[in-house]
């Protein structure tokens, strides 16, 4: 479970954050790192402040944009120091780590991470299904991009030793689509949308992150999205009732 923990880090603009984030993902027992479009690919530098998790640093997959990191995972979760103008559900570090531990038991889960100074955009923070933050101290909240990570780090490996001790085995009671499963949808519902006017060509933004701050929420399972998508192709393609056979008059009605 602890394998299918991607830690997800956007345009990192210090290598030496790098390495401190590989430094807090191994002593928790993580080891999958991804790097958005890093500012600098990691150095000297990212190998010194690993501390002997220069594997991680070596092994970090590093990719051009944000879909290539989240490709194949169910459940992303983004760090925000504030909820800004996205009502999106929040969700304390404790319950981060259970949540992900009880998906990672299917699927890969991705915890974002944004840049040193401005943190994750909406558009990114959009493709989440939940934010999670920090409750630091408001008197001086400062936390830098390691610190963040060694704290949901450990919440997971908290999760994760609970979930061996009680020796329970998650079970997969629920199957969630994968990242860019959803994504095909959004861009389905909004050719749809725009295809009955129900939204604007040129301006279809508002309303559309509306809609997905609503199937984010609701989170839908595969099966269910299926049906989503089985429902906007019936509206493309709408079949003619079929015709009911004549009344030839030998049927005995019922009183």
């Amino acid at each position: 479970m602890l394998h299918n923990i991607r830690i997800v880090l956007v345009e990192t603009s210090h290598t030496g954050n790098i390495g401190a984030t590989a430094r807090a993902m191994k002593t928790m027992g993580l080891s999958n790192l991804y790097l958005v479009n890093p500012l600098h690919k990691p150095d000297a530098q990212a190998i010194a402040l690993s501390a002997g998790a220069s594997d991680i640093v070596g092994h970090a997959s590093v990719v051009n944009n944000l879909d290539q990191a989240l490709a194949g995972c169910s459940l992303v979760v983004g760090t925000s120091a504030r909820s800004r103008t996205l009502s999106w559900p929040m969700l304390e570090p404790r319950e981060c780590g259970v949540k992900s531990i009880q998906e990672a038991a299917q699927a890969p889960v991705a915890l974002l991470f944004g840049r040193e100074r401005v943190g994750l955009t909406n558009d990114e923070l959009q493709k989440c299904h939940f934010h999670v933050q920090i409750l630091a101290n408001p008197e001086y909240s400062s936390l830098n991009l390691a610190m963040a990570v060694q704290i949901l780090a450990y919440e997971v490996r908290v999760a994760w030793l609970d979930s061996q001790r009680q020796d329970a085995t998650v079970q997969e009671t629920s199957v969630y689509p994968l990242a860019e499963d959803l994504e095909r949808f959004y861009q389905h519902l909004e050719q749809v949308l725009s295809s009955t006017g129900f939204i604007r060509r040129a301006h279809p933004g508002l309303v559309m992150n509306k809609l997905r701050q609503l199937f984010n929420r609701a989170w839908p399972e595969s099966q269910e999205l299926n049906i989503l998508r089985g429902i906007l192709t019936s509206i493309e393609h709408p079949q003619k009732p079929k015709t009911p056979a004549p009344d030839t008059g030998h049927g005995c009605p019922l009183a």
